[in-house]
């Protein structure tokens, strides 16, 4: 056994006891290094814990602050319309799938009357499974795990999904259906 002074608690000469109760000089030379009393080897001091809780804390302020930063140079990006699809392209009852902003996660275009067209993101807020159109009941369902959306409104009726699903802004002009923005309240 070696004498040791903990400076940390004002301790002095503590008698370090390896964890096995066999004598320092049989240790192995790792411990014999560091001898570390086993219980107090998980001691950690006020001072150590107010560093990390600082710290942590600092980190977490700054990247809040990199958000917030970030938001406010962000510059928006003007909303075009794109063609989707022709009119008569799909029946009453119909969908297809789009990508609108190019790059974007598919999109999906829903026929629900004769002149009358909605679009919503294809991924289920959930975790991200495909959304399958079922007009005649007013609803989008995902099978993968049985939740429920309102085709008129994206909003969800049933299931684990949390958020309504982003709505696609259409127009139906004389020549198609186009996308003209995303609502990104809802994203």
């Amino acid at each position: 056994m070696i004498a040791r002074t903990n400076h940390e608690s004002g301790a002095a000469d503590r008698t370090v006891t390896p964890p096995d109760g066999r004598a320092m000089a049989d240790q192995p030379r790792w411990r014999q290094d560091f001898p570390i009393d086993a219980a107090q080897d998980d001691y950690v001091s006020r001072r150590e814990l107010t560093k990390f809780v600082v710290l942590t804390s600092a980190a977490f302020v700054v990247g809040q602050w990199w958000i917030v930063l970030k938001s406010l140079w962000r510059t928006p990006q003007p909303d075009t319309a794109v063609r989707i699809a022709a009119i008569d392209d799909l029946p009453v009852g119909g969908a297809r799938t789009f990508f609108y902003p190019e790059g974007s996660s598919p999109r999906l275009l829903v026929r629900i009357g004769a002149t009358s067209f909605v679009a919503y993101d294809q991924q289920c807020t959930h975790l991200l499974c495909p959304v399958v159109p079922d007009v005649p009941s007013g609803r989008l369902h995902c099978p993968c795990h049985n939740g429920w959306f309102d085709l008129a409104s994206g909003q969800v009726l049933a299931g684990p999904p949390q958020r309504a699903l982003p709505r696609v802004h259409v127009e139906v002009r004389a020549d198609g259906v186009y996308a003209t923005g995303v609502d990104e309240a809802a994203t």
